[in-house]
């Protein structure tokens, strides 16, 4: 249903465009790092400076990158972009990942309001990302979990030991303990 006294419902975000400062580098690292697979590209002649369009499911894109940035992202446009993972243990192999590719990770564990468990890092021209699992889901009746169950974790070893009501922690491979 359209929100009271709007004509249109937004259905979903759709995508996020980041300017890069080398697009082949950031390429590689959304391709190989983070798994993203190239849908198209544009070479200068169509867009300055580049630009390439990637996808992690049926839609055409989710991210594009636009090169020719003048530099590397002060993070004052933009605070972070998250991708959903489908459990626990990918959140884990995803971090472990991230740091033998030398990412810098900025945060693990899991963050209060919404209390997803997440591994936070930046790309190659330090836009921030993020990695999660178990974000809360709001009902129809639109009652989110209260404040004093924000149980905030600053490793993901904690966030797991220490569960939120209704968060299951368990690992599917339980190798992966952190």
């Amino acid at each position: 249903m359209r929100p009271k006294g709007m004509p249109f419902r937004i259905s979903k975000i759709g995508h996020v465009v980041l300017n890069v400062t080398d697009l082949n580098r950031s390429m590689r690292f959304y391709t190989e790092v983070l798994g993203f697979e190239v849908s198209d590209i544009y070479g200068p002649e169509m867009m300055p400076g580049g630009m390439v369009f990637l996808r992690c499911n049926p839609d055409h894109h989710g991210i594009a990158l636009v090169g020719g940035a003048p530099a590397a992202s002060s993070g004052a446009e933009l605070h972070h972009v998250a991708f959903e993972v489908g459990s626990l243990d990918e959140v884990i192999r995803a971090r472990d990942h991230l740091r033998a590719n030398d990412a810098v990770i900025d945060f693990e564990g899991r963050r209060r309001a919404g209390v997803q468990i997440a591994v936070e890092f930046r790309d190659p021209d330090g836009h921030r990302l993020e990695i999660y699992w178990g974000l809360d889901q709001v009902g129809s009746d639109g009652i989110t979990r209260p404040e004093s169950e924000w149980a905030g974790a600053r490793s993901l070893a904690d966030a797991i030991a220490n569960p939120v009501r209704g968060q299951d922690t368990t690992l599917q491979d339980a190798k992966l303990v952190p």
